[in-house]
């Protein structure tokens, strides 16, 4: 399941965590973030996942989030883990995305 972010300090919060968390920085206008919404819909949803915590932000809603992880371009997505960020990719790209996350899923024993 993908959760929206709704503060900068549940933001800061979520990507503290033990838990690697992909974010999907999207915009309501972003027409390829429509596209690839339910793709990572349907990567949050498999069990070899279930150790990746999913979530997107809105850029337009979240502008500081945005602005504090330098998004250039929509969608893009980051992995953090521990307060680091590991990885960014950018674009609609369903094979890329599922390798990001499977790279995500083995950052956890």
């Amino acid at each position: 399941m993908v959760k929206p972010i709704e503060s900068q300090q549940e933001f800061m919060e979520i990507i503290n965590g033990d838990e690697p968390v992909v974010i999907d920085f999207w915009a309501t206008w972003c027409g390829p973030c429509k596209q690839i919404s339910p793709i990572f819909e349907k990567l949050s949803a498999k069990p070899e996942f279930s150790r990746v915590k999913f979530y997107k932000v809105d850029t337009d809603a979240q502008e500081a989030i945005a602005q504090e992880v330098g998004i250039t371009a929509m969608p893009t997505f980051m992995l953090f883990y521990k307060g680091d960020k590991v990885d960014e990719m950018k674009g609609a790209l369903p094979n890329v995305l599922q390798t990001f996350v499977q790279k995500a899923a083995g950052m956890v024993a």
